[in-house]
């Protein structure tokens, strides 16, 4: 019998969702991120300890017998949706989700890796996965050490440096962590270099490179919820916009070739939200079809983020345009969300590989 996804959201998620948006319009409104992105650091003071220690959000996907929540991944992508909205700089996709998830494929009730998970849970530790951002669950694991354009390592803790030997926990002090130019100024990144750093053993080759595939499967199904937050957002403050912007005496809303675009871009929102959803409940009921899900959720929702994104700045005309306005910022996590985890171009193979169809690439 074919697994019927659950779509909707529960009260307990709604909740959440009430909890997060409060604390992130009183912690990282627009004006509050836009005046941190030219800092050495985005990341917005005492947000974090809140989101993670106040509310319990960065130990969402951990058992309570290691300090959790002991929630799922539905939970998760509802508080990445509500990040996405606001475009937060916190690392929480990739501490929360996808170092998280690596750590608990390891299924250890105790040790290094247990410890860290509790750490974690707490908001007290960050832990970032060693890999270029652009890394598909899919592609195979080289490891190196000397790492490009790793997200979020300025703020890391810990790292998860995978090696040839096995999976490794390295203190991010010890590593060279060094900031590099990117597009989206709300989640640097950064080379990492652990030549002369040692670690702990978390798990041999074949262990660790299998955690990894599943941190990053859980992180690309997850960054479906951000993107469906962004252009939720996007759609929102356009329509809001477009209601109080008046050319002829009348609000350019009103206009029907600006109506048309808004219908489009509002069913392409709908579209997202049910693969945004559909991947979450997926990974949360460990699903057979779960890397399936996760990739249609990422070649379908990584597009409408971007148009969404396209469209805020182009109906807002000249405003849209100005750095003062936060349309910028979706822009460019959108566009720089379009090759996280996993290109368009990758997923659509994935889905062509798993279906046994024609890959459109």
């Amino acid at each position: 019998m074919t697994r019927q996804p659950d779509l909707l959201y529960s009260d307990t998620e709604d909740d959440l969702r009430a909890a997060v948006r409060s604390l992130l319009a009183d912690r990282a409104a627009p004006q509050a991120v836009l005046g941190r992105i030219e800092e050495p650091s985005p990341y917005l003071p005492g947000l974090w300890e809140a989101l993670a220690g106040g509310i319990g959000a960065a130990g969402l996907l951990v058992p309570e017998k290691l300090g959790g929540q002991g929630a799922s991944h539905r939970e998760a992508a509802v508080v990445l949706e509500e990040l996405g909205r606001a475009v937060t700089p916190a690392p929480y996709l990739t501490s929360s989700v996808v170092a998280t998830e690596t750590l608990l494929a390891l299924a250890a009730d105790s040790g290094p890796a247990a410890d860290l998970l509790a750490a974690l849970a707490s908001g007290e530790r960050v832990a970032v996965l060693a890999l270029p951002f652009s890394t598909a669950p899919r592609k195979p694991i080289d490891p190196e050490r000397r790492v490009p354009a790793v997200a979020d390592a300025v703020a890391a803790d810990v790292l998860l440096v995978p090696r040839p030997d096995g999976l490794y926990a390295v203190d991010a002090a010890d590593a060279v962590v060094t900031r590099q130019s990117s597009l989206d100024l709300t989640r640097p990144l950064a080379l990492v270099d652990t030549r002369d750093a040692s670690g702990v053993r978390l798990a041999g080759t074949e262990a660790g490179r299998a955690a990894v595939r599943r941190g990053l499967l859980a992180g690309a199904g997850l960054l479906a919820s951000e993107q469906l937050g962004l252009a939720e957002w996007c759609l929102e403050e356009t329509v809001r916009h477009t209601k109080e912007r008046y050319q002829f005496n009348r609000p350019v809303g009103s206009f029907q070739a600006l109506k048309h675009r808004m219908a489009h871009l509002w069913l392409d929102v709908v579209g997202a939200r049910a693969a945004a959803r559909a991947a979450a409940d997926a990974l949360a009921a460990g699903a057979a079809d779960a890397e399936l899900t996760v990739s249609v959720a990422q070649a379908y929702c990584s597009g409408v983020a971007v148009r969404a994104a396209e469209e805020c700045v182009q109906l807002h005309g000249g405003i849209g345009m100005t750095w003062e306005h936060p349309a910028h910022l979706a822009l460019k996590r959108a566009k720089a969300d379009q090759l996280a985890l996993g290109s368009t171009g990758h997923h659509q193979d994935t889905i062509a590989t798993l279906t046994n169809l024609p890959s459109p690439s």
